[in-house]
């Protein structure tokens, strides 16, 4: 019975991979022929399986924008980015896509620390960090077992200030992995894709409008009520905004 579920399930997996195959070359095939929405309805189909791919969000986020849909477009280039950020050609169409947005948000200036910690974020993931601490601590634990066992001063001192700025980088990189791992958590970053929204200063309908957002503006969730999320703009703006009229990254 196992050895019969396991030919069951591998045949299943090929074939999904077949039918996924087949889907995204006919949407390639209808982008071709201009036919954008028949191929955003067949990479579609992709996502609802449950695949994902940067090629396949990026071919959407051009189907979207060649129907001016610059809601959709941002949000599927942000998507691909989110796969494959290093992708220069996703970070070209993306900015192609944000210079047709009707809002232009200008972020809060930074502080230098902050400045500070953006340029040593940009070095590493929190993953990378979490290695770097792992291996500063065996630095850390090997100079300081040769710095016991050393019977020369002059070794002594130079492999004890060798064990202090190792406990010094491993106490950095710890910070960094732990805030950047924070940051990851609270980041919630979702695309308008309302036309035109008004922005709520409460999460009701007769609550006074705060400011009005066009589609293809990027905003920060920050809560949620009922059928209500609570927004935050890069230029420290917040207000509330019915759930239906935007779609989180």
């Amino acid at each position: 019975m196992k050895h019969l579920l396991y030919l069951f399930l591998c045949f299943t997996c090929f074939s999904n991979i077949a039918q996924n195959n087949a889907l995204f070359e006919q949407g390639k095939e209808r982008y071709k022929e201009e036919k954008y929405q028949d191929a955003i309805n067949s990479w579609s189909k992709i996502i609802q399986a449950g695949e994902e791919s940067a090629p396949l969000y990026f071919n959407l986020g051009n189907a979207n924008y060649k129907l001016n849909k610059i809601g959709p477009s941002i949000y599927y280039y942000e998507k691909a980015l989110q796969l494959a950020p290093l992708d220069k050609e996703i970070k070209t169409n993306l900015a192609f896509a944000e210079n047709a947005r009707i809002d232009a948000i200008e972020p809060l200036p930074k502080t230098i620390f902050a400045k500070w910690y953006a340029t040593a974020a940009s070095i590493f993931t929190y993953h990378g960090w979490a290695v770097l601490t792992v291996v500063f601590s065996m630095v850390f634990v090997l100079l300081f077992l040769v710095y016991y066992f050393s019977s020369s001063e002059r070794k002594k001192r130079l492999l004890f200030v060798g064990s202090l700025f190792s406990a010094l980088f491993l106490i950095g990189s710890l910070v960094m992995a732990f805030q950047l791992s924070s940051d990851a958590m609270n980041d919630k970053p979702a695309i308008i894709f309302a036309e035109s929204v008004q922005i709520k200063s409460g999460p009701t309908l007769g609550s006074d409008d705060a400011f009005t957002l066009h589609e293809g503006t990027k905003v920060q969730i920050i809560g949620s009520e009922d059928n209500w999320t609570r927004i935050q703009l890069a230029d420290g703006k917040d207000g509330w905004v019915p759930t239906t009229e935007l779609k989180q990254l």
